[in-house]
C-alpha cells in the first residue's frame, strides 16, 4: 500500500507508517531555528506548560466547587452528609448481677455519647450497688476527638462516688481498636488533692457463632500515692479478670454469664486486710448487654 502525507511517501503498513512519521517529527524539531539557535526556547515553552499545570487557576475560571452556572437547590435545601449530622447513642457494657462468697450485688458499666464522627461528648460511668447503696462509683464526662481512623483522644473530668469521701480528677485518655482486634481504652487521671492514676481496660471477642461470643476482659488501676481516705495504696492497687459468654438475640440486645477472679495488691490489699475484707475472691456474673 502506498499513500501521500504532505511532501513524504508513506510505504507499507501501519507500523512502518508510525517509525517514519515519528522519525520525520523528530528530523523537523531538530532543524527549526529555534532549535538551532537557542535551545533554551523549548526548555521556556516546556516550564511555562508545568506553571499552567502546577499554578493558580487562570482569571475567569469557574470554581469547580461552585454550583454549575449558577444554580442551586432552589426550594430544596442543601443536603447534609453524614459528618454534618449530630447523633447520640447509649451502650451498657455489663448491667449484671454479682455473687460473691459475702453476697449478692450489681454493677453497671455504660458509655453514651453525643455528637458528630470527628467530635463528641462521651459519658462513662461505672459503679456497684449493694444493699440499695452505692458503694463505689466512677463517672466521666469527656469531650472526644477521632485522631485516627480507630483511636479517639479523651479530654474531661472524672468524679469518683460512693461511701468514701468524693474525689475529682483531671482525665486524658486514649480509646479504640488495637492491632488484633483488642479493644482498648486507657486514661490518665489528676485528683484536685495532687493524687494521680492510671486505669487500662482491654477486652476482646472471640465468635464461636455469629450470635454467641466469648468476651475475655481485664481491667487494671493504679495510683501515683497512697489515699488513706479511700483505702488505696501507691503503685499497682488492682486488677479485675474475666470472661462472658454472651447470645445475641439480636445485635442490640444479649444476655450473658461469666466468672471474675479481683485481686488487691500493695498498699490497698493492706487496707483490705485491716478491714477484714478479701484480698483476692472469685464472682460469678450474669446480666445483660445492650445498646441504641
Amino acid at each position: 500500500m502506498i499513500s501521500r502525507f504532505g511532501t513524504f511517501t508513506v510505504i507499507g503498513g501501519g507500523m512502518t507508517c508510525r517509525v517514519i512519521l515519528a522519525a520525520a517529527a523528530s528530523l523537523m524539531i531538530a532543524l527549526s531555528p529555534a532549535r538551532a539557535q537557542d535551545g533554551r526556547h523549548i526548555a521556556k515553552d516546556d516550564m511555562a506548560m508545568g506553571s499552567m499545570d502546577h499554578g493558580p487557576a487562570p482569571a475567569g475560571s469557574r470554581d469547580p466547587h461552585a454550583y454549575s452556572d449558577g444554580y442551586d437547590f432552589g426550594q430544596v435545601s442543601r443536603p447534609r452528609l453524614g459528618d454534618e449530622h449530630n447523633f447520640a447513642s447509649l451502650f451498657m457494657d455489663r448491667l449484671e448481677w454479682v455473687h460473691t462468697s459475702d453476697g449478692t450485688a450489681a454493677a453497671y458499666d455504660l458509655q453514651a455519647w453525643y455528637g458528630r464522627d470527628y467530635d463528641r461528648v462521651v459519658l462513662k460511668a461505672e459503679g456497684d450497688v449493694d444493699a440499695g447503696a452505692l458503694q463505689e462509683a466512677r463517672s466521666e464526662l469527656l469531650w472526644s476527638h477521632a485522631a485516627a481512623s480507630l483511636w479517639d483522644v479523651q479530654f474531661g473530668v472524672r468524679y469518683d462516688s460512693g461511701v468514701d469521701p468524693d474525689r475529682a480528677w483531671l482525665a486524658f485518655g486514649i480509646q479504640g481498636l488495637a492491632p488484633y482486634w483488642f479493644e482498648v481504652d486507657a486514661a490518665a487521671y489528676m485528683s484536685d488533692a495532687g493524687h494521680s492514676a492510671l486505669r487500662l481496660g482491654v477486652d476482646y471477642e472471640l465468635l464461636f457463632t455469629q450470635r454467641l461470643i466469648l468476651q475475655p476482659r481485664i481491667e487494671a488501676n493504679l495510683y501515683g500515692k497512697g489515699d488513706d481516705a479511700r483505702a488505696l495504696g501507691a503503685g499497682l492497687s488492682d486488677v479485675t479478670m474475666g470472661i462472658r459468654l454472651r447470645y445475641e438475640i439480636r445485635r442490640e440486645f444479649a444476655p450473658y454469664a461469666g466468672i471474675e477472679w479481683a485481686g488487691r495488691y500493695g498498699g490497698t490489699a493492706d487496707f483490705a486486710q485491716a478491714e477484714g475484707g478479701a484480698v483476692e475472691e472469685t464472682r460469678y456474673v450474669a446480666g445483660l448487654r445492650f445498646w441504641f
